[in-house]
């Protein structure tokens, strides 16, 4: 006679889907806002006003000082996934970040030390106001 495993618990969070930003004025809201620079990125982060928006809205951006376009394009995928990855657990529902590369950062600095800038620049948007 087999028992059935109980699934692990998740945070609710984890369920809550990542929207990605797309509009200039979004962008342009989360420059003025809380902003944590980090060895690999930069990380903006704003929360939204009650009612304009539903879960976690991830932006991200790569200037021509990253490099050229293979570069800027291995950047932007490098960062959205350690969004994918980090994000749903440690992001908060109602706000908005904007994850920024760095020139020669990004592109090549180790992925595991990405994902832990990331959940150190998290904590600190977060932490005492």
């Amino acid at each position: 006679m087999t028992t059935a495993k109980a699934a692990p618990e998740q945070s609710e969070a984890a369920f809550l889907p990542l929207t990605v930003l797309s509009k200039r004025a979004d962008f342009l809201r989360a420059a003025r806002a809380r902003r944590v620079p980090c060895e690999g990125f930069l990380l903006q982060g704003r929360q939204r006003a009650p009612g304009e928006a539903e879960g976690i809205r991830v932006g991200f951006t790569c200037s021509k000082k990253v490099g050229n376009a293979v570069a800027r394009n291995r950047a932007k995928r490098r960062l959205r996934e350690i969004a994918r990855l980090i994000l749903p657990d440690m992001g908060v529902e109602g706000w908005d970040y904007v994850l920024i590369g760095r020139a020669e950062k990004t592109a090549w600095r180790d992925f595991s030390a990405l994902q832990t800038d990331l959940r150190r620049a998290l904590r600190k948007i977060h932490g005492p106001q």
